[in-house]
């Protein structure tokens, strides 16, 4: 189980990165809409959409757990998004979050699944 957050904890915040976000909250993607009201929208703990952190916008923020969820496009399985995604979640779980990632189709498809993954991470 991951540990809850400690009060003091505070991760970079890139204020410049907020329309932006703003826009991608507005248009989420199929599989965004699918797991946020079909799950997340209600979970235990306050979840955030399109979370700026550092020079990144993740896609799900739990701050209680540390916890990022990403939902992987095909953009995600080329070489080039690949090697931007290793350098991305290296340097998210630098600053003590977890990150985990889903694809679209995992989300589209196998939603239930999805959904016990992520209960683990709130069982005692």
């Amino acid at each position: 189980m991951t540990e809850l957050n400690d009060s003091d904890f505070h991760l970079p915040y890139n204020r410049e990165l907020v329309p932006r976000a703003r826009e991608l909250r507005k248009n989420m993607t199929p599989a965004e809409k699918k797991i946020w009201y079909g799950y997340l929208r209600n979970f235990k703990f306050r979840v955030l959409r399109q979370r700026p952190i550092a020079h990144f916008i993740v896609d799900f923020y739990c701050p209680t757990l540390k916890l990022v969820i990403e939902i992987d496009g095909d953009s995600h399985f080329t070489d080039e998004g690949k090697a931007y995604d290793e350098e991305r979640t290296q340097r998210l779980e630098s600053y003590g979050l977890r990150v985990v990632r889903f694809t679209n189709q995992q989300i589209l498809r196998e939603l239930q699944s999805v959904c016990e993954q992520l209960n683990l991470w709130i069982s005692p």
